[in-house]
């Protein structure tokens, strides 16, 4: 195993792991429902168990479509960006540290599907101009994930483009 790809699992395991280990926190500590301010108004925590998927979408499918839609595909598309990872080694360091930080997510969030049932989800912020619901570190990783890999394939576009003639 390469020095690249070693780190690329290491990332992962690391993201999994600073999840679960939240999670497991809030779990034993934290009464559902409870608010706790950390941050004044602007940070509160909190625990809801979200039985779906973003903002509780999916929560009353049947049980089986439940476990293809929220267990089955996810693991499929996460498992081949785990494949694409390790095996295109011409992708930017930003652009792998997203997609790490995606697949880390989304795999805490899978695991929790598949231990409990639902996704322990255990922090709101409130930036006064707007607020987020419930979210945990796995939400937080796919989101700032995605935003890395989107500024990467922005800031490579503009290398690719001409510069305009004067």
């Amino acid at each position: 195993m390469t020095i690249r790809n070693l780190l690329i699992v290491l990332l992962l395991v690391s993201n999994v792991g600073c999840d679960q280990i939240a999670k497991i926190i809030v779990r034993q500590k934290v009464e559902t429902n409870a608010r706790i301010s950390l941050v004044d108004d602007y940070l509160t925590l909190t625990k809801v168990e979200n039985t779906g998927a973003f903002l509780s979408m999916g929560n009353k499918l049947p049980r089986s479509v439940y476990v293809i839609l929220m267990i089955v595909l996810p693991l499929l598309a996460l498992g081949y960006g785990v494949f694409y990872l390790l095996t295109k080694n011409n992708l930017s360091k930003l652009l792998t540290v997203g997609i790490c930080l995606v697949i880390g997510g989304g795999l805490g969030n899978i695991i929790d599907r598949i231990l409990f049932g639902s996704v322990t989800d255990f922090l709101y912020f409130n930036f006064v101009i707007f607020h987020t619901g419930v979210v945990n570190i796995a939400d937080i990783s796919v989101t700032a994930g995605i935003f890395i890999a989107l500024y990467d394939v922005y800031i490579n576009k503009r290398k690719l483009m001409p510069e305009a003639s004067k």
